[in-house]
């Protein structure tokens, strides 16, 4: 699969094309892709889709908090899974955001010779979000290509939707948020140098490095599955501001023990499917105190993650 920048990067003889922000590839996008992906794929065309970063409403409501649910990377990865063809991920700007709906079609017309266009129900594209679904069928007509405007998913009545994963990776509800998702809600970074405290004390932890755009589950302890390489590990998530140890720290840092896992992990890529929240983050008035703590969530990290899926 291509990942691309630029419209000018692809041009292909036959395509079907669907554009969205697409954050977190939920069972709604899914649904879209692996549609999309199977006709296309009947006609022996191309199935692209086209994304943005930053997400349109980052950019346009100047948006400063931790957003996403997967960076542009994670994403394009995870539309790869589902037979994508090629992802354009477009840069968001001022002079994309006032470009007209019939401006940027034309474009894409252009570039990959579009036969059907894929969006969902309420999509909008362009300035002043103009190019609405009767809109771009209008100018389906002009520019030859057949629209499809694609039904809202529900889970258990209520339509899918991206902002209410946010929110309930934000409060630490990981499991409404993997039913959604369709997968465990994931953080992946490289493992940097610590102070060496948990090594000190008999726990040893990787310090994960993360994108700091990344949207995080709120301070506490979790159990999570630890990917290194190929293989997975029960593990206990320390997400916060360790205040046993700190008085001033504003920046949450992540820390992960691996269970049943001793090698060296500097500076190697590992991935977290955070699974449940076991307790909130607490201040511990003694080491020992803290240590008979730990035991007991890993004992709990080890329950929770036997009786999962």
């Amino acid at each position: 699969m291509q990942h691309l920048s630029t419209l000018n990067d692809l041009h292909t003889s036959d395509a079907w094309v669907t554009i969205g922000s697409f954050d977190g590839v939920h069972l709604g996008h899914q649904s879209i892709i692996r549609n999309m992906v199977a006709g296309a794929h009947v006609k022996n065309a191309l199935a692209i889709v086209i994304t943005f970063h930053p997400h349109p409403a980052v950019f346009l409501r100047n948006i400063k908090e931790a957003y996403y649910l997967t960076s542009p990377d994670e994403r394009a990865e995870l539309l790869a899974t589902y037979g994508v063809d090629a992802v354009i991920t477009l840069p968001f700007n001022r002079s994309l955001a006032d470009q007209t709906a019939h401006d940027f079609i034309s474009l894409l017309v252009e570039s990959t010779q579009l036969k059907q266009l894929w969006v969902g129900y309420d999509f909008a594209l362009g300035r002043g979000r103009q190019g609405t679904v009767a809109i771009l069928s209008d100018l389906g007509s002009e520019f030859g290509y057949h629209l499809h405007a694609f039904q809202p998913v529900e889970f258990d009545g209520h339509i899918i939707s991206s902002s209410q994963i946010r929110q309930w990776v934000a409060s630490g509800e990981m499991q409404k948020a993997a039913n959604w998702l369709g997968r465990w809600y994931t953080v992946s970074g490289k493992v940097i140098h610590g102070d060496g405290r948990g090594q000190h004390i008999g726990i040893p932890t990787a310090n994960l490095q993360i994108w700091p755009d990344k949207r995080l589950p709120e301070p506490g302890v979790y159990a999570a599955w630890t990917w290194v390489g190929e293989r997975r590990y029960p593990s206990v998530l320390n997400l916060g501001y360790r205040p046993t140890f700190e008085k001033e720290m504003t920046t949450p840092r992540l820390e992960v023990h691996i269970l049943d896992y001793s090698s060296d992990l500097y500076d190697q890529q590992v991935r977290l499917e955070i699974v449940k929240k076991i307790r909130p983050e607490q201040r511990f008035d003694s080491i020992d105190l803290l240590l008979t703590q730990i035991h007991l969530d890993i004992q709990s990290a080890r329950e929770v993650l036997s009786n999962v899926p």
